[in-house]
């Protein structure tokens, strides 16, 4: 029997590891390369497409969709509605303050009052309401604006309600009425109620009906749940499913700043564009009205 090693190929050297032949071309085959180290980065998963959503690269031709899968109804709202007791600090945690409705009644309730003017968080919103004199006895509809931290509070006797007074610091809102207008169907956000700070409160609006017949350079619509100011108001609200065309109806703006990027979609009729970094980045959002 021949020596271990004895057949090798001369390119080999003459190396022998172990009984067998072995080149010695600066790598160590007897151990394997050590691996690195595996980052800790999961890939997140591919978003859920919705149903609802198609985007286009065409402003004026829907896509090849079933419409039937383009129907799109806004349930969320904007407003809330609350009782005579009910106090804003119960009501803001974790959401954006903005648009309640008070039932009739509340000079009967025994719901606090706390301030005047400047309310203290733990007043009950609708007797803060007709402390104000943003609603009467018979209800009604208040937009409330966060103020941040007041010193104190002062008591005062108004409308019927009596307020107390408190002499420390805390968070503090004010109301006021809503007010109504109609509009158009060209009726832009920028035009109407542009975002603004401290925050301000859109109009409670009226749109007519039959907005889809607006031709699309008078009445665009940019985006998806969230609009370009520069949108058409009615447009946007059918193509959110707020309202119908064929009826119109009351929707409740949210104006919104830092939207940096806009979404098409064919929705209800109505085909959006998008947009990409607008100057200035103003935004709303559309809600139906309860």
């Amino acid at each position: 029997m021949a020596p271990p090693c004895s057949a090798c190929p001369p390119s080999y050297g003459g190396v022998c590891r172990e009984n067998l032949c072995y080149k010695d071309d600066g790598v160590d085959r007897t151990y394997p390369t050590e691996e690195t180290e595996e980052s800790n980065y999961i890939e997140p998963e591919a978003p859920t497409a919705s149903p609802t959503v198609y985007p286009t690269t065409s402003p004026n031709t829907p896509p090849n969709a079933d419409l039937e899968r383009n129907e799109v109804a806004n349930t969320p709202q904007m407003s809330q509605l609350v009782t005579c007791d009910t106090k804003l600090r119960d009501k803001c945690k974790g959401t954006t303050c903005n648009r309640y409705e008070c039932p009739a009644g509340c000079l009967n309730s025994n719901g606090k009052v706390i301030g005047s003017v400047h309310y203290e968080m733990q007043s009950s919103i609708c007797r803060a309401g007709l402390h104000y004199g943003a609603i009467d006895n018979e209800g009604g509809w208040l937009d409330v604006t966060r103020q941040g931290r007041k010193d104190f509070f002062v008591k005062s006797y108004k409308h019927g309600v009596q307020s107390l007074g408190k002499y420390q610091s805390a968070n503090a809102f004010t109301v006021s009425k809503v007010t109504v207008k109609a509009i158009t169907c060209e009726t832009t956000a920028s035009e109407l109620c542009p975002y603004q700070k401290p925050a301000s409160h859109c109009p409670r609006l009226y749109c007519p009906s039959n907005c889809m017949q607006e031709k699309h350079d008078s009445a665009r619509v940019i985006g998806t749940l969230s609009y370009s100011d520069i949108s058409s108001i009615c447009r946007a609200a059918v193509h959110a499913g707020a309202i119908e065309d064929q009826s119109g109806g009351f929707v409740d703006v949210m104006p919104l700043d830092n939207k940096k990027q806009y979404i098409a979609s064919y929705q209800n009729g109505i085909n959006s564009e998008s947009l990409q970094n607008p100057p200035g980045a103003k935004a709303f959002r559309v809600f139906a009205a309860i």
